[in-house]
C-alpha cells in the first residue's frame, strides 16, 4: 500500500508530509518517558523485522492481488504507539531512499497510513480494549485482528481520499474505493493473523514487554536476549531467504488501480516538485526494486511483477534490515540522552 509521487498533487503531499512531521514530533516527545537500555535495542531489532516481512508479499486469492504486512500493529503492541510510529516511520524512510519503494513526495502519506491509523486508532481504541489489560491467547488474537483489519481499512481509504483529493490520476472516488476497501479487508486478516502469533510468541517468552505503558516500562534487569536472537534470526531468514518465494502479484494498490485505469501504473506529471523528488531518489536508491538493476522509474514505487532475482533481494532483505536496525537504534539513543 506504499503510495507512489504519480498520485500526489505537491499541495496533497505537503500537508501529509506536515501531518507525519507533527505525528512524529509528539512521538519523539512522548517516548522519552519510556525509553530504556531495553527498549532501544528491542526498537532496532523490530524494525529490521518489519522490514524483512515488509518485503514479503503474499497471494489474496481469487483476486490476482498480494498484499503484505504493514507491521503497525506488531510495533504498537510491543513498543507502544510513540515509538512504533518511530520505528515504522524509520522503516518507510529506508525504503523509499534505498529502494525505490514508494514515493519521497508520499513519504509523509505513508507513515500516515501505514503508521498514525494502526498505532493511534487501532491500537489504543480496539486492541487495548480486547487484550490490553487481561491478555489471552483469545483475545490477543481477536484484538490482533479486529485492529490490523480496521487499521488497514483507515490507511486504504486515506489512499483513496490523497489520491482523488490531489485530481491527478483519473481514479473516480466511488470506483477506486469499491475496489481497494475489500482487497485490504483481506490483507488486514491475514495481517490480523501474523500479528497474533507474533504478540503470542512474545507473551510467552517474555509477558512483561506486553505491558500498558507506564506500566509498560521495562525495568533495566530484565532479560529480553532470547527474544531478540529470535527476531533476529526470523528477520535473516525472512529477508535473506523466504523473499525469494514472494508472491509476483500486483499489490493492493496496483491492482485497485489496474482494475479502474487498465494499467497498474500512473504517469507522474511533470511538474518542478516531481522532477526534483524523482532525481533524488535516482541518487539515493542504492538497491531499486530490491534488486541489482536499476529502477526503470523511481517514482512509480513498483517492483517488477514478471520476475524476482535472488541474490539482488537475499542483499536487499539483509541491507535494509541492518540499516533499519542502525537507524532505529540511533534514534532511541539520541532520544534517551535527551530524555536523561
Amino acid at each position: 500500500m506504499h503510495m507512489a509521487d504519480a498520485l500526489l498533487s505537491p499541495a496533497v503531499g505537503g500537508v501529509m508530509w506536515a501531518a507525519a512531521a507533527g505525528a512524529l514530533g509528539y512521538s519523539a516527545k512522548k517516548a522519552k518517558t519510556d525509553l530504556s537500555d531495553q527498549k532501544v535495542p528491542l526498537m532496532g531489532v523490530l524494525g529490521a523485522f518489519i522490514f524483512a516481512v515488509q518485503m514479503i508479499t503474499f497471494a489474496i486469492p481469487g483476486t490476482g492481488s498480494s498484499g503484505h504486512l504493514g507491521g503497525g500493529m506488531i510495533l504498537a503492541v510491543l513498543l507502544g504507539p510513540y515509538m512504533a510510529l518511530l520505528t515504522l516511520s524509520s522503516v518507510l524512510m529506508v525504503q523509499a531512499l534505498i529502494f525505490s519503494d514508494g514515493g519521497l513526495l508520499a513519504l509523509g502519506c505513508n507513515i500516515i497510513n501505514l503508521g498514525f491509523f494502526p498505532c493511534f486508532i487501532a491500537y489504543p481504541l480496539i486492541y487495548l480494549k480486547i487484550a490490553g489489560r487481561r491478555p489471552s491467547r483469545y483475545r490477543i488474537l481477536l484484538g490482533s485482528i479486529l485492529a490490523a483489519a480496521i487499521g488497514l481499512q483507515l490507511g486504504s481509504l486515506g489512499v483513496v481520499i490523497e489520491t482523488v483529493g490531489s485530481g491527478i490520476a483519473e481514479l473516480p472516488f466511488v470506483a477506486f474505493a469499491v475496489l481497494m476497501q475489500p482487497i485490504h479487508l483481506a490483507i488486514g486478516l491475514i495481517e490480523g493473523v501474523v500479528t497474533a502469533v507474533v504478540i503470542v510468541f512474545v507473551w510467552r517468552a517474555r509477558p512483561e514487554i506486553l505491558g500498558e505503558p507506564p506500566s509498560g516500562h521495562l525495568p533495566e534487569d530484565l532479560p529480553i536476549k532470547n527474544v531478540l536472537i529470535g527476531f533476529l534470526a526470523a528477520t535473516v531468514l525472512i529477508g535473506g531467504i523466504l523473499i525469494w518465494f514472494a508472491s509476483t502479484h500486483p499489490d493492493g494498490l496496483e491492482w485497485a488501480i489496474d482494475r479502474v485505469t487498465g494499467s497498474e501504473t500512473i504517469q507522474a506529471p511533470q511538474a518542478a516538485i516531481h522532477n526534483l523528488v524523482a532525481r533524488i531518489q535516482e541518487k539515493t536508491s542504492l538497491l531499486p526494486d530490491y534488486d541489482y538493476a536499476p529502477a526503470g522509474s523511481p517514482d512509480t514505487g513498483k517492483k517488477e511483477a514478471s520476475e524476482t532475482h535472488m541474490p539482488g533481494n537475499s542483499l536487499s532483505g539483509l541491507v535494509g534490515g541492518a540499516l533499519t536496525l542502525i537507524i532505529v537504534v540511533l534514534i532511541g539513543v539520541v532520544l534517551k540522552k535527551r530524555a536523561g
